[in-house]
């Protein structure tokens, strides 16, 4: 099924005939393919939504950069037009920034959500990560004193040298939403969350470390933080029954 909001278009499928209704927000890249097991779990006891965002799995992405704004309106929206009452969110990390922004930021009424892994604080850069990039920089502004033949090449390789690797994997067209996304700091938002709110960690995250599931713990006064031990960034993905047994209990009085 698609979803239209402005020049945003919404892949989105929907499994399961329970009354109370479940929206799944994948994380950045994933698309509903990678929660299968999940879902096959969740549809025995609710209605289950699960979307693909703008350039991932089968909904395209708009002639335009994006922002976090965007994609929460255009998820928003959705929700609105499915006409769904207080449906469960879960998000996994870039899916637990948009749940963020839309209970932090626009104080949207929902009353039970899980964000596992979630992303949305900003790291603080190491003297390391700091003097990286002055070196990216100025690496790159050097690349004018190359012969033309050469200059690119010599930014080609800056660019697989620097980059990230999830940086690397997008097309051109999305790199600059990608940074939009990243360097907007929700952190200041979560104290407005007022939600019965589950926090999933896998201690050996190094993508959204732990710390950031003890600030939100901290900062969100309605929630609970579960780290499962030897797991890291995809732990729904890890240890998916034990993931689904603790989804159970925190759902069983709303089936």
């Amino acid at each position: 099924m698609v979803f239209n909001y402005e020049d945003i278009t919404l892949y989105y499928e929907k499994v399961g005939q329970g009354k109370k209704s479940i929206m799944i927000l994948p994380g950045w890249g994933e698309t509903r393919s990678t929660f299968t097991y999940m879902i096959n779990f969740l549809k025995d006891y609710f209605t289950v939504y699960i979307v693909d965002y703008p350039g991932f799995g089968n909904s395209p992405f708009p002639n335009r950069d994006l922002t976090i704004y965007d994609y929460t309106d255009a998820i928003y929206e959705w929700i609105q037009d499915l006409q769904v009452e207080d449906p469960i969110l879960i998000g996994h990390s870039f899916g637990g920034r948009i749940i963020t922004t839309l209970l932090g930021y626009y104080h949207y009424s929902f009353s039970n959500i899980i964000l596992m892994n979630s992303a949305g604080i900003k790291p603080k850069k190491t003297f390391y990560q700091i003097l990286r990039t002055y070196c990216y920089k100025l690496l790159k502004r050097s690349i004018q004193i190359f012969p033309k033949k050469y200059r690119t090449s010599f930014q080609e390789y800056l660019f697989d040298k620097f980059a990230s690797s999830d940086y690397k994997d997008l097309d051109p067209n999305m790199m600059k939403t990608f940074r939009n996304v990243v360097n907007e700091d929700l952190k200041p938002y979560l104290k407005y969350i007022k939600a019965r709110t589950l926090l999933i960690w896998g201690n050996l995250d190094d993508s959204t470390p732990v710390k950031d599931g003890y600030t939100m713990n901290q900062l969100i006064k309605n929630s609970e933080l579960i780290i499962l031990e030897g797991t890291s960034h995809f732990t729904y993905l890890q240890r998916p029954d034990l993931i689904n047994r603790i989804l159970y209990e925190q759902l069983k009085d709303e089936i």
